[in-house]
């Protein structure tokens, strides 16, 4: 439901509310002080009553109590002429009325009223000895009206009778009938004027709302110089005047983004420059390693000269040369880890996406040439830490998983965010899996579950190490799951980047440039 809707809903509730409130309150006030009037009217009639009661019933008094009631009562009755008022007395559970018998005397009407006055009597007593009350009729030919009664009690010298007068003051409650409806008439007419103006003032003050969003939808669509045209001293204009000020700011902060990005795509050519340094440093140091290695290559390719079977001597050449390139390998492990242990991490912010485009970009051809369905999926998130050193322990795990699988087999990376603040990254496969004895010791150095296909494969044992080496250093965990013949998932949790900070910090590492910029945007 939109605001002016809300807004109209709201004003006509209020003058539905005011109007019937106040209405009622006045009909009312206006019915209940015409009935204070008929009760006081009938208050001093049933005293009237009681003084002619007492001058005609001295009259009848000498012939008994039975004839001297009916006969006081027709004396006042006949002298009285008011036909809209009727006298009655209540004498031992039963009424005696006066000559005129416009009600009680009425077959199948007394019964009724009889009953009523019958209870009022009960209420008289020595501390209220006058007692009234109003009856609505519903028998025969007096349906609908109402009556007033009137009692009194009455002390005849002998006994204590009670005296009472009623009369129908059935128009009273006509006439209360007749302007309620009349009201309502009018309420009706009065709202439906008042909806009309509710409509038309709710629209008015909620237009500038709605121009206001739309400007909001058109910074949304990325119109960022699109500012409000509406100036008031109201709320409303107040609130416009801080929409465009945010406004502002924002252009502003993406200004700021734009510059930022640039200078994290220089920094990342600086890093790169600096990796391929790295690199170039690395090969240079492998080559010296690689000088004995050649000898033994070209030993074997010497062996080839020697008299021996064909057989014979294609066996030591493969064995030689095949060792040799092993030794080779594991001159790049060990350096690679020796540099993670002696070196202390160099944080900096990392979003995770990056890491994923990498492994997408190199993994892809190296995926389709086995035959294996890889992926890579990451939720977005940061990391604090080394983004060099992070790779390698990807690509470490990556490539074991590679090594595990057969033809048309998955290895899976997913990268979750954690509720403590911290990543998840799971690398997954379903291949030959891991004994569960052995799950405790893959990740020492030199060790191998089965050393005969590791060596086939080019392995040394070394690349869980690195990987535990490598994710301590970032002080987090690497949890194995596997079952043989299933498959096996390892689990890397990085702790969360302001935990990681605070500790950079107090270790007095330095940070690296563009980390603050980074860090705004977590």
């Amino acid at each position: 439901m939109k605001f002016a809707d809300k807004l109209f809903l709201s004003m006509l509730s209020i003058l539905a509310a005011a109007f019937t409130v106040f209405g009622l309150w006045m009909l009312n006030s206006n019915f209940q002080r015409l009935l204070d009037k008929e009760k006081e009217q009938a208050f001093q009639q049933i005293q009237m009553l009681q003084y002619l009661f007492d001058i005609s019933y001295s009259s009848y008094e000498a012939y008994g109590k039975d004839y001297a009631i009916p006969a006081a009562l027709d004396s006042i009755s006949l002298s009285s002429g008011d036909t809209t008022l009727g006298y009655f007395a209540y004498d031992s559970g039963s009424i005696i009325v006066g000559s005129d018998p416009w009600l009680l005397v009425t077959p199948g009407v007394s019964g009724g009223l009889t009953s009523y006055i019958t209870e009022m009597a009960k209420n008289i007593d020595e501390t209220h000895n006058s007692v009234y009350g109003i009856q609505r009729l519903s028998q025969q030919s007096y349906d609908g009206m109402s009556v007033l009664v009137q009692i009194i009690s009455y002390d005849t010298g002998s006994d204590t009778i009670v005296l009472g007068i009623y009369q129908d003051i059935s128009e009273t409650y006509t006439d209360r009938d007749y302007y309620m409806r009349q009201y309502w008439v009018a309420v009706l007419v009065l709202l439906a004027v008042g909806a009309l103006l509710a409509g038309i003032l709710s629209r008015a003050l909620t237009r500038p709302i709605e121009n206001l969003g739309g400007v909001v939808r058109k910074i949304a669509a990325g119109d960022y110089t699109k500012r409000s045209d509406y100036r008031s001293g109201d709320e409303i204009g107040e609130l416009a005047k801080n929409f465009d000020k945010m406004a502002d700011a924002l252009l502003n902060y993406i200004t700021e983004q734009e510059q930022i990005a640039r200078e994290k795509e220089e920094e990342a050519r600086r890093r790169e420059l600096e990796a391929r340094q790295k690199e170039d440093f690395t090969n240079a140091f492998a080559h010296e390693l690689k000088t004995p290695l050649a000898s033994i290559i070209g030993y074997a390719d010497m062996l080839n000269t020697v008299k021996m079977t064909e057989a014979e001597r294609r066996e030591a050449y493969f064995y030689i040369y095949s060792q040799g390139k092993r030794l080779e390998s594991l001159s790049y492990k060990l350096m690679e880890l020796t540099n993670v242990e002696r070196h202390p991490l160099n944080g900096s912010l990392i979003d995770v996406k990056k890491l994923e485009e990498n492994i997408r970009v190199t993994m892809r051809p190296v995926w389709e040439q086995e035959g294996i369905q890889g992926k890579a999926v990451f939720e977005k998130g940061f990391i604090w830490g080394d983004m060099d050193l992070i790779l390698s322990l990807l690509y470490n795990l990556i490539s074991n998983a590679n090594k595990a699988v057969e033809k048309d087999g998955f290895v899976v990376l997913r990268g979750q965010k954690r509720p403590d603040g911290g990543y998840q990254i799971t690398v997954v496969d379903n291949g030959r899996g891991i004994p569960k004895e052995e799950i405790g010791r893959v990740t020492e150095a030199f060790y191998m579950v089965d050393k005969s296909r590791a060596r086939k494969q080019g392995g040394a044992g070394i690349g869980l190490a690195l990987c535990q080496t490598i994710i301590n250093q970032h002080k987090g965990t690497l949890k194995i799951v596997s079952n043989v013949g299933e498959g096996t998932a390892i689990r890397l949790y990085f702790p969360p980047v302001e935990k990681m900070r605070r500790s950079a910090e107090l270790s007095g590492e330095e940070k690296s440039p563009g980390e603050e910029e980074n860090a705004s945007q977590t």
